[in-house]
């Protein structure tokens, strides 16, 4: 069973500072140039904390060391300094936030969809944490070495969580989103803000007990599948693992009035969306190899022709090779590959690819993120599971022309467009133990980290 929490969150002191000048994207979605603008735009964004700029004499970080390195140490210094200044305040009472997001999708993120205004609604809580074994959280893609090392760090240092992690549920009925908002999603919003992307953000503070014991009692039955956060959500279990403390007594588990976690570590900060509700979007993420040995793109695509029908394409622009991709596929698996060569649209030749494909579970055997990565990644370019793991061979961009960027100058050796992964296609991976790739999905819009701050201490 789903179990979440109330809580008395750390906010920004609205008085004491803008909103919109102090939180961020989540921390994997920041940029370079983002992060230097965010460092700009206040000396209490966000970022300072949970993306904080190395400085000369840092001392490096090991992937299994326990000790914080400088990073780490002024994030802890600055989170402590905040509170202690009054920057943030904590909320007198438990409670949860309503949580909607109001955006526009162009058609060209996503080409399925036609330009709208879509509105996403959800709410922030607690959330228990379990083991994935457990049947209650599911994941649907697997993770990847450095950032959870990179979190758990940050998370030792500050004994904090400042993002939330986005968890789906089902509810048809909307039972959920009506005991949150009513008929009127605007009427109680506490806090609103528009983020880089145009997003409208606004959050209601719930503190209600009899609100929040029905909405815990609807939340109980409910399976969760991790959207965004799978690098979080298993830093969080396995710091609630180091911290597990004795078991309270009677007197004390029963002493609260509202619900709480059975220890502050037990649970992390989330946002719980309804996968049965409009405004959910997911975007592909496409990918970039570089670093291959002496890269041939002619005998590259010898050897992919045993797998795939190759058209050798005009187009350059991003805009243009997308037109190409979508109605490829309606039919069979396609992506566009780019070299410093040309651009290439795969199509997969089915019955060649069965053999090679027969190990994979019959439900991933089917999607376009597993069919590259072991066709082409894994037979065809020789890069282990292991190294994309270690991000030594292959790294992610929502934006294909970031990833056209990195062939135009040299930095790469190939790029693949993808199609976006299905939520259908996510909710049956996901509740059957399956996994995709890392980076298979990327829900747009994203929460914003800052709106809420789950201090352990």
């Amino acid at each position: 069973m789903a179990r979440i929490y109330p809580f008395r969150a750390l906010r920004y002191n609205p008085s004491r500072v803008r909103i919109e000048d102090v939180v961020t994207q989540p921390y994997d979605k920041i940029s370079p140039s983002m992060q230097q603008a965010y460092y700009q735009r206040s000396p209490y964004n966000l970022v300072r904390i949970i993306l904080g700029l190395p400085e000369l004499f840092d001392q490096p970080l090991a992937i299994d060391s326990r000790a914080a390195a400088d990073v780490y140490s002024r994030s802890a210094r600055d989170f402590a300094e905040w509170r202690a200044q009054g920057i943030l305040y904590r909320e007198k009472d438990p409670c949860i936030f309503a949580y909607s997001q109001r955006f526009a999708v162009a058609s060209a993120l996503t080409p399925d969809s036609r330009d709208a205004i879509l509105e996403r609604r959800g709410f922030i809580a607690l959330g228990e944490l379990s083991d994935y074994r457990e049947g209650i959280v599911f994941r649907h893609e697997q993770t990847l070495a450095k950032p959870i090392s990179d979190r758990l760090s940050l998370l030792r240092a500050t004994r904090a969580h400042f993002g939330q992690i986005f968890m789906l549920y089902s509810d048809p009925a909307q039972t959920v989103d009506r005991l949150l908002f009513g008929n009127d999603a605007e009427a109680s919003a506490d806090l609103e803000v528009v983020d880089e992307f145009g997003v409208l953000h606004r959050i209601s503070r719930i503190s209600d007990p009899a609100t929040i014991n029905l909405l815990s009692a609807a939340m109980e039955d409910k399976k969760l599948i991790i959207a965004d956060g799978h690098h979080r959500y298993e830093t969080a279990l396995e710091y609630s693992r180091e911290r597990v403390p004795e078991p309270p007594s009677s007197t004390e588990r029963n002493s609260h009035a509202m619900p709480q976690p059975p220890y502050p570590e037990a649970a992390v900060m989330m946002t719980f969306i309804n996968i049965d509700s409009p405004g959910l979007v997911i975007l592909p993420t496409h990918r970039v190899v570089f670093g291959l040995k002496d890269f041939s793109t002619v005998r590259f695509l010898e050897r992919a022709e045993t797998f795939f029908d190759i058209e050798s394409l005009t187009a350059t622009d991003p805009e243009g090779l997308l037109a190409r991709l979508a109605p490829a596929r309606a039919s069979r698996t396609a992506f566009i590959v780019a070299t410093a060569e040309g651009r290439y649209l795969f199509t997969l030749k089915t019955d060649a690819a069965v053999d090679a494909l027969k190990s994979i579970p019959d439900r991933q055997r089917q999607l376009d993120i597993v069919r590259l990565h072991t066709l082409v990644l894994e037979k065809l370019l020789g890069i282990t599971p292991e190294a994309i793991r270690e991000q030594r061979n292959v790294h992610y961009h929502r934006e294909p022309a970031e990833a056209l960027e990195e062939i135009a100058t040299g930095q790469a050796d190939l790029a693949f467009l993808v199609n976006p992964v299905t939520l259908d296609q996510l909710r049956e991976v996901a509740f059957a133990g399956d996994v995709m790739p890392q980076k298979s999905t990327d829900f747009y819009p994203k929460l914003l980290s800052g709106l809420a701050i789950y201090a352990l201490d």
